[in-house]
């Protein structure tokens, strides 16, 4: 890796700062962009849909702010929301090149169970808006045949450890482009933020999320 590319000394564009004295592995999360059933208002989960077009300008916008980072390894979910938005950014990229992207099911979205596929003002009316928000924002308490937030925790966070610690400790600058539910619970072991308050984290889509990686340590950059 190149530690001249891999932390710019300078600020992103619009505004992403790097304010490090020497080079450092990064971890870059990212949530997809926005998909044509978050824009319709829909459980999706699972569900294998595109990116709405506001979700394309999302993930380039990023791309954008990204550009100068020298991504050595990318990671998504087996979702192609996921997908796209990591393709976009690298296509944005001005100092990536032969980006392996490593694709798994072990970073998909939360499983929405019954409710994929069904409209969240719908479910609210045929369940009730306390049981709807349970569901939505409980740590513990999974929709019928879905996954809690605790449940997709037990299957991200041995990924991480095991897939993508190593390669951070090599000195490597990893991008992580998921899903809101999958990067919760791993910023939840990240900032080490407590089953309380993870719940109330919005991760807004195409945004990215910057940690430096320092002595065994994550490190949001702010």
């Amino acid at each position: 890796m190149d530690s001249t590319l891999s932390v710019p000394l300078k600020m992103l564009k619009d505004g992403i700062p790097l304010p490090y004295m020497k080079a450092m592995p990064l971890l870059i999360l990212i949530r997809h962009g926005q998909s044509i059933w978050n824009a319709a208002n829909l459980f999706t989960g699972w569900e294998n849909v595109e990116l709405s077009e506001k979700g394309i300008l999302e993930a380039k916008k990023a791309g954008n702010q990204l550009s100068e980072i020298n991504f050595d390894l990318v990671f998504t979910s087996d979702l192609i929301r996921a997908q796209k938005t990591a393709e976009i950014i690298l296509e944005e990229n001005t100092k990536s090149e032969n980006v392996n992207t490593i694709k798994d099911f072990r970073l998909n979205e939360r499983h929405y169970g019954d409710l994929q596929g069904m409209n969240k003002d719908d479910a609210r009316k045929e369940f009730g808006e306390e049981q709807v928000h349970i569901w939505r924002r409980s740590y513990d308490v999974p929709p019928p045949k879905g996954e809690s937030l605790k449940m997709t925790a037990e299957r991200t966070l041995p990924y991480f450890d095991e897939m993508i610690i190593p390669e951070l400790k090599e000195g490597k600058n990893i991008l992580i482009a998921a899903h809101g539910n999958s990067l919760r619970s791993i910023v939840m072991k990240l900032e080490e933020i407590d089953e309380e308050s993870i719940v109330k984290l919005e991760i807004p889509t195409g945004v990215p999320r910057i940690y430096s990686f320092e002595n065994d340590m994550f490190i949001l950059q702010k």
